[in-house]
């Protein structure tokens, strides 16, 4: 259980990373005019993904759950991978990238990186991680009403991204 706690550590930290660099971008999309959408739902993001972490912390210590080989490396190797299509997508699209939804009248739609291929990698991302994660450690209650509850929360995500980038972004 140590080092899955290094590693649940290892993913809060990068979770402020990205916060760093979405309030980074925010000031740099709204200096050139960016219109926010979608702020109702934010919240619910951010307890949802806090709550990833604190289940996947908390339901192997207080259900006993073991590391079973078989299933923890799978899942870290999915978690890693993860992680990497996360970076790819950030770094992808720039100073566009947020944690929330942010788009500048007028701009064209990125279309290098994993965004060549899928309209929205970035939540193949968060999907994979969501069930991998937690069952590096065996924490498959939390996967599934992680998945259950992200699945909703992705609905209107990607309405509310899609609906803001129609109107916004060029033909």
């Amino acid at each position: 259980m140590p080092w899955y706690t290094l590693l649940l550590l290892a993913v809060a930290v990068e979770r402020l990373a990205e916060l760093v660099v979405a309030r980074r971008n925010a000031a740099w999309t709204r200096a050139r005019a960016g219109v926010e959408h979608g702020r109702g739902h934010y919240p619910v993001m951010v307890v949802l993904h806090t709550g990833l972490l604190a289940g996947c912390l908390l339901e192997p210590l207080l259900t006993d759950r073991p590391f079973l080989p078989a299933l923890g490396w799978p899942a870290l190797a999915l978690a890693l991978l993860a992680q990497a299509l996360r970076w790819w997508c950030i770094t992808s699209l720039g100073p566009y990238w947020n944690t929330r939804v942010i788009v500048v009248p007028g701009a064209r739609l990125v279309g290098r990186g994993p965004y060549r291929l899928l309209r929205h990698p970035n939540y193949v991302a968060v999907v994979v991680e969501g069930v991998a994660l937690p069952l590096v450690h065996s924490a498959w209650i939390t996967a599934t009403l992680f998945t259950l509850a992200n699945a909703v929360l992705l609905t209107v995500r990607i309405r509310c991204e899609n609906a803001a980038l129609t109107r916004a972004v060029p033909a």
